[in-house]
């Protein structure tokens, strides 16, 4: 989910357009949730095969890297790897809301309330081990390249942005600039048209991005601070302050200049423990992450593409084959120097 800093980081709408000639690492997990989460049938039910298998995060992966492909950005997958122990309550809490979701979707369903199952069923997405093999499995045949992070996949791919290895972090979460990604890139994998909850009216979605250097600056803060700013609200590693939202943490952290002071402000010392803080920050600042990888992109094996989604999970052959049409952009991109 991430840490919420609501208006304080400023953001610029751009288009797929502005992103062509890119190398954009994408937050794996991030995009598989939400493919999960919007395609969907009407009454909220996943897509599926014939034999009951969910296809809805094959289906986002297909169509949505085409349409990158065909603006010409260069994707690559970062899948994340084993939690921080610290994330664990964290987890432990999503897993109870999504089983609270499914049940209230079970309901809705039965009162024939299609709105509210399908908001609900929405909420109920989970990313099983198959769901990571199978994603893989298809990247591969796309010829689209992805990393296995060691820890946090958000992590790994602003690793890679620091690095020089891509132009920006897709994702989300806003954590991305908590790991140190210069650029982070929002709504890339929901971009287009989409319905508003509870209403009969259509937005258009289009991506953002997100600058750390400009965000710091404005806000006149170091990125330690900025990470000691989403340690009093919460982060996916501790519960924050109550009472404590983006603008009273600006204003604690501005006043006080770190974590410690800023409790000891508001009469709360000692509210996170020390440990906690010095590990927190630890995380953001010092990621596990890796060096094993190798980005490389190729045309796609048409063949293996097909039978892994037309004769195995039952996809349209003519849709699939239009999605691979989009791929022929990848000949033209392979011949390009990287422009950053």
């Amino acid at each position: 989910m991430g840490v919420n800093f609501g208006d304080l980081i400023k953001r610029k709408s751009c288009s797929l357009k502005d992103l062509s000639n890119r190398i954009i690492a994408i937050d794996a997990y991030n995009a598989l949730h939400q493919f999960l989460s919007i395609i969907r049938q009407r009454d909220g039910t996943p897509l599926m095969d014939a034999k009951g298998r969910i296809t809805s995060h094959l289906s986002g992966l297909l169509y949505r890297t085409a349409n990158l492909v065909e603006a010409g950005i260069k994707p690559v997958y970062v899948f994340d790897g084993v939690p921080h122990p610290l994330k664990s309550k964290t987890l432990a809490s999503r897993k109870e809301r999504k089983d609270a979701a499914e049940q209230e979707w079970k309901e809705a369903l039965e009162r024939g309330d299609i709105e509210t199952a399908r908001k609900k069923a929405q909420q109920t997405s989970r990313i099983t081990d198959e769901i990571i093999e199978q994603s893989k499995e298809l990247l591969s045949a796309l010829g689209i390249p992805y990393v296995q992070a060691p820890s946090e996949g958000e992590a790994q791919a602003s690793y890679m942005a620091k690095k020089g290895d891509v132009y920006a972090v897709a994702s989300q979460d806003i954590d991305s600039l908590l790991f140190g990604a210069p650029l982070l890139v929002r709504n890339l994998t929901i971009t287009g048209r989409r319905k508003l909850p509870n209403k009969q009216v259509y937005i258009k979605i289009e991506p953002e991005i997100m600058k750390l250097e400009e965000i710091l600056r404005s806000l006149g803060i170091v990125r330690k601070q900025l990470i000691d700013m989403a340690i009093l609200i919460g982060t996916d590693f501790n519960d924050g302050i109550e009472g404590i939202g983006p603008k009273r943490s600006y204003e604690l952290i501005k006043r006080a200049g770190n974590v410690e002071n800023a409790l000891i402000l508001i009469g709360k010392e000692g509210a996170i423990d020390q440990k906690t803080i010095d590990t927190i920050r630890n995380i953001f600042l010092n990621p596990q992450v890796t060096d094993d990888y190798t980005l490389k992109w190729r045309l796609p094996d048409t063949e293996n593409v097909i039978h892994m989604l037309c004769d195995e999970y039952q996809f349209s052959r003519s849709r699939v084959e239009s999605a691979l049409e989009k791929f022929n952009r990848m000949e033209e991109l392979l011949k390009q120097k990287r422009l950053f």
